[in-house]
């Protein structure tokens, strides 16, 4: 008996999935509105003449929104890539349709693809036929791959995140990888020794989802498919070979015992707006994908709460299923361990663009689907349109959120803003008032991603190096780029800076980092801050894909006492227990002055703490923080001096900045004179 699927198809799963037992391929797109569906499939031979087209009979072949279709091998056996045609209501009708039947698209379930060597992008733009130019979905579907007994990884208390763009890791001729594998999956590997030796214990990888190689976004974040790993972050561009090599990588990265996060783009695609190619998701379903507004001549438009043309509409059904469906495929088959979401918060717009107050699905969708209890998942909760949901309003339950918060109170007091105290506690002790732990919200401190710098702005060494942006060689007249609180240390650049000026920058820099290893929450550090990268003042080098985005390894050299001191100050937040907690600090913190009592007022730049230790750490610490310009008489306000430890000085130099647990040295007064712009950090056993 042959039962109806084997001849007609099956509607799942999407995208091309082999069949054993038939040796035939099984094809299904999601296609809701479409009238007339080709299937095209090629050889690595000719990207221009099909090994065979396959129409789809709508009686036989399509299910609700879902065209389905069953080839047995042996009616193209040459068969190795495919794409599709699809046709339905006209461009010139009312509606958000944007069929071109003779444009050939990739499959969104794509495992992979592939780029012929005609590929052209501008052909994409236009109307009419685009075979032989257009990207192709590749029918191999072999996932084997030798895993070992690799795990999954979930840190807590000893969690140091550290942002990285793959290629620009590596990219650099001076960062001592070999030509082939420079700007790869295999050139992290390389620098593994790097990553253990700083003492990091996740990497968050700016996307890898393939992107369009000719739209001139470095930072990948134009997505052209979901599944697919960037064929450019590979040695050799084929698909096998770029799955293979990224699972290689993961599995390295967890023997060294490191997180693998992915930054993910699930809000928009790189298809634009009208103006923009024609690929995939418009000429299959753009109303079943895409958001729509009202345009002109009552034709609607694209939605564009994204900043960057179209916005998916995570409302459709197709659509929640295409981003829970590539999360479980990264999680399942590329056993990445967490996922970072950009401008998450789009997912809580219904279809109109308005905002949901209520938990949108989606949310839920994730968090609930198969073995997603122990992913990590953090939030960029905020939209390029306004919406900013950081903290207890952010619709998705307890996920960790970047703190944006966080990062513009540390740049304002470290740059030598007055009266930031009351922030600066609020920071350090975990943002209590975006997460708070009343028993109506119970947030946790961990979910405050807290940072300073990140690919978004600027590095740590162009924070207190230049005053200004400059951002000319994007390409935007120096209009784009953040807006950030920035001081120069009192000169502008790195050109002939005075002796005395990099002293106080390298301070500063060690400033931003003590600072953010003694807050409670969840910490996160940029590529190459570790030893002053820059980017000579552009802080969005979003299509910089030269020096300016490339970690300069030379630099760690050249500033190896900052590259001992973040090792160093890693080292002692994951040793001390009692900074960071899964619940906030309450009773066991006490608030002081140089003098006493904590001074909240507007001119203070002072501010002291200490932490009493928990059950799991026996070690009391005792901070003292001086972002003033003169230096400051700090009273030890717990105990007797002798009691305590010297374990950090900010403004000493290296190696005295900070000492490893063997040069700890016991203080012999009951005061100490913290110098201008400094932080002091002290340690006792209890």
């Amino acid at each position: 008996m042959i039962n109806w699927h084997q001849t007609e198809g099956w509607h799942d799963p999407p995208g091309v999935s082999w069949i054993e037992k038939q040796e035939a391929w099984n094809f299904v797109l999601y296609a809701e509105k479409a009238s007339r569906v080709l299937l095209m499939l090629f050889s690595q031979d000719d990207y221009y003449t099909p090994e065979l087209v396959y129409e789809f009979d709508h009686f036989a072949n399509k299910s609700g929104p879902v065209w389905h279709c069953r080839i047995p091998k042996s009616r193209a056996p040459k068969a190795f890539y495919y794409g599709y045609r699809v046709d339905g209501p006209q461009k010139n009708e009312a509606g958000f349709h944007r069929f071109d039947f003779d444009k050939l698209l990739l499959d969104p379930y794509a495992r992979a693809v592939h780029f012929p060597p005609d590929f052209d992008r501008e052909l994409a733009k236009k109307p009419g036929c685009n075979i032989g130019r257009a990207p192709l979905g590749v029918i191999d579907t072999d996932d084997a791959f030798d895993w070992g007994d690799d795990h999954y990884i979930r840190h807590d208390s000893d969690l140091v995140i550290y942002e990285m763009h793959v290629r620009g890791f590596t990219q650099n001729p001076n960062s001592g990888v070999p030509e082939v594998r420079r700007g790869t999956y295999a050139g992290i590997v390389d620098k593994i020794p790097h990553l253990r030796d700083l003492g990091v214990t996740a990497v968050e990888l700016m996307p890898v989802f393939q992107y369009d190689p000719a739209e001139g976004n470095y930072w990948g974040y134009m997505p052209l498919n979901f599944f697919a790993p960037h064929h450019e972050y590979a040695m050799n561009h084929e698909s096998r070979d770029v799955r293979d090599e990224f699972r290689t990588m993961v599995r390295e990265l967890h023997k060294a015992g490191i997180e693998v996060i992915l930054d993910v783009v699930y809000n928009h695609t790189c298809e634009g707006d009208d103006r923009g190619p024609n690929y995939s998701f418009k000429g299959i379903g753009n109303a079943m994908y895409y958001m729509p507004t009202p345009g002109a001549n009552g034709k609607a438009d694209f939605a564009n709460f994204s900043g960057c043309g179209n916005t998916l509409d995570a409302n459709r059904l197709a659509v929640k299923k295409l981003i829970v469906d590539s999360l479980k495929y990264w999680r399942d088959e590329m056993h990445v361990d967490g996922f970072r979401f950009d401008l998450a918060s789009i997912f809580a717009r219904r279809s109109d663009g308005s905002i949901s107050m209520d938990r949108p699905p989606i949310f839920s969708q994730i968090v609930t689907a198969e073995d997603f209890l122990n992913v990590r998942l953090i939030a960029e909760p905020w939209d390029a349109a306004g919406t900013y949901q950081l903290g207890y309003s952010f619709p998705g339950w307890l996920w960790m959120q970047w703190n944006g918060r966080y990062r513009d109170a540390l740049q304002r007091f470290v740059a030598g803003e007055r009266g930031m105290v009351p922030e600066l506690m609020t920071r350090i002790y975990g943002s209590a008032d975006l997460f708070p732990d009343d028993i109506q919200h119970s947030c946790r401190p961990w979910q405050s991603v807290n940072y300073i710098s990140s690919h978004d702005g600027s590095t740590l060494n162009d924070l207190v190096t230049y005053h200004g942006k400059y951002n000319w060689d994007n390409g935007e007249e120096n209009r784009d780029g953040s807006h950030e609180f920035k001081w120069n240390c009192g000169h502008e650049g790195e050109e002939k800076t005075p002796v005395e000026v990099m002293h106080t920058r390298r301070r500063q820099v060690k400033n931003f980092l003590t600072l953010l290893m003694i807050s409670n929450g969840s910490p996160m550090i940029r590529m190459g801050d570790e030893f002053m990268q820059t980017q000579h003042g552009n802080n969005n080098a979003y299509n910089q894909d030269n020096e300016t985005s490339w970690v300069d390894w030379s630099r760690k050299e050249q500033f190896g006492d900052i590259f001992r001191f973040t090792k160093l100050i890693i080292e002692f937040r994951k040793s001390f227990n009692s900074i960071c907690r899964s619940r906030f600090w309450r009773n066991e913190v006490s608030w002081y002055g140089p003098e006493g009592h904590c001074d909240l007022s507007a001119n203070s730049q002072v501010l002291a703490f200490s932490l009493i230790g928990t059950q799991h750490d026996c070690r009391d610490l005792y901070v003292m923080i001086n972002g003033s310009p003169n230096p400051v008489d700090f009273k030890i306000m717990e105990g007797s001096a002798i009691t305590w430890k010297r374990i950090i000085d900010t403004a000493l130099e290296s190696p005295h900045d900070i000492a490893e647990p063997a040069g700890w040295q016991v203080l012999d007064k009951p005061t100490y004179e913290v110098r201008d712009r400094s932080i002091v950090v002290l340690c006792r056993d209890t």
